[in-house]
């Protein structure tokens, strides 16, 4: 806690949830803030109200990486025992069955950029730094990053800035595909939230299925993947909105059904 705030809270405001991280000066990610973010994540795509999820660290920082002062502790069995419950707040991150943005201002660096590259889509603001710089303290990316950056970017690409463990400017981030969107530093929150909003109205269980056939299918071979695809596109002929967006279409053209979410 800092001054009786949560490190990790989500907020809701008209169907979007900000999971916002809170531990001044620069948002390290200690094991309370792993445990605050499985927990906000367990939340937000539990709760009917939340459509869309902005992940968002402040005006500053969005998170400059693990708390080292507090790893530089823990001996190999420690973090054995700690390494799981890393991985899966990031992979809670990751599994929101809603749409996902990270809203990066300041440093997304280590811990914090594998907790961007858990969301779906990235904003960042024109002055902000991202890498994996963990190669610097004789380690690897342990929650995630080995494997998304590598998804996201290529693995050259990912193997050179992990290897290096150099930062990246905003705009050359954007370059290699590794942020979406790049603005300047006091619209971040804004132009993600914007973003989010779309969301808000749309059929909630289409935009899960998308979700979940895209990322289970980059996990495996193609015809799995079709396979995954073929499931969840039959299951949608089950939802309310299905039934909704069809009907809409026939009568009054594309873009105007109202979906209930259901």
């Amino acid at each position: 806690m800092v001054n009786d705030r949560p490190l990790v809270r989500l907020d809701v405001d008209d169907g979007v949830g900000t999971i916002r991280l809170d531990r001044p000066p620069m948002n390290a990610l200690n094991a309370a803030m792993q445990d605050g973010l499985a927990a906000a994540a367990g939340e937000a795509g539990e709760r009917a109200d939340v459509r869309a999820v902005v992940v968002y660290g402040g005006e500053k920082v969005f998170a400059a990486g693990a708390d080292v002062k507090e790893m530089a502790r823990w001996s190999y069995t420690d973090m054995v025992d700690r390494s799981s419950a890393l991985q899966e707040a990031f992979t809670a991150i990751a599994r929101i069955p809603k749409p996902t943005v990270a809203a990066v201002t300041g440093y997304a660096l280590g811990g914090g950029c594998e907790l961007a590259l858990a969301c779906d889509v990235r904003v960042a603001a024109d002055d902000a730094t991202l890498g994996q710089p963990e190669i610097q303290l004789g380690i690897i990316p342990g929650a995630g990053g080995t494997q998304r950056l590598a998804r996201l970017v290529g693995p050259a690409r990912a193997k050179d800035l992990i290897f290096t463990g150099r930062f990246v400017p905003a705009a050359q981030a954007q370059s290699i595909g590794l942020v979406e969107q790049v603005v300047p530093a006091e619209e971040v929150y804004p132009a993600a939230r914007a973003w989010a909003e779309r969301f808000v109205g749309g059929p909630a269980y289409a935009l899960r299925a998308a979700k979940e056939a895209i990322d289970r299918g980059l996990e495996t071979d193609l015809d799995t993947g079709l396979a995954i695809e073929r499931q969840q596109f039959a299951g949608l002929f089950a939802t309310a909105d299905r039934t909704i967006g069809m009907r809409s279409f026939v009568e009054n053209g594309p873009g105007h059904a109202e979906f209930e979410g259901r």
